[in-house]
């Protein structure tokens, strides 16, 4: 460090969110290829299973844009595991239905989810783990809930259901 650089008065909080977040992605994303999905695949199959969900809906609870979330709606058709079909609700909307094996893979993919998450959180102690998902979900519905308005806006995590 030279004698320019600032002096840091606080920890690095985005070094040390990203970080993890980088690394928890991309084991995630390695356990789900294990069965042949994506975790955006994932994402989809487990909210349409939740309630009938539109695709843009399910785009948005993914923070997905239009391209992307055609793309992993098609790869799940293509797959057998999903279909769009109309909704029972209003004929004229479509929605993601699941198919039954869609629903057996979203059951073994919400498994490696969880797997992966208590692999993380495991290796603190049930304190240490409580402290900060405490702190966390306190962020969350808090101070860091809304994103700041920016010119340049900064790519969006994706948002809770």
């Amino acid at each position: 460090m030279t004698a320019m650089a600032p002096a840091r008065t606080e920890p690095d909080l985005s070094f040390l969110l990203d970080h993890t977040s980088h690394v928890l992605r991309t084991q995630m994303a390695a356990a789900l290829a294990e069965i042949g999905l994506t975790a955006r695949m994932h994402c989809v199959l487990v909210h349409a299973l939740e309630e009938e969900r539109t695709q843009a809906q399910l785009a948005e609870i993914g923070d997905m844009d239009k391209t992307t979330m055609v793309v992993t709606v098609d790869a799940l058709e293509a797959a057998g595991l999903a279909e769009r079909r109309p909704s029972r609700v209003d004929r004229r909307a479509r929605v993601i239905a699941v198919t039954d094996e869609g629903a057996k893979v979203a059951a073994r993919s919400q498994e490696i989810v969880d797997r992966v998450h208590e692999q993380a959180l495991g290796s603190l102690s049930k304190t240490d783990r409580a402290a900060l998902l405490r702190a966390l979900n306190r962020l969350v519905e808090g101070h860091l809930a809304t994103p700041a308005e920016s010119p340049r806006p900064a790519r969006r995590a994706r948002q809770r259901a």
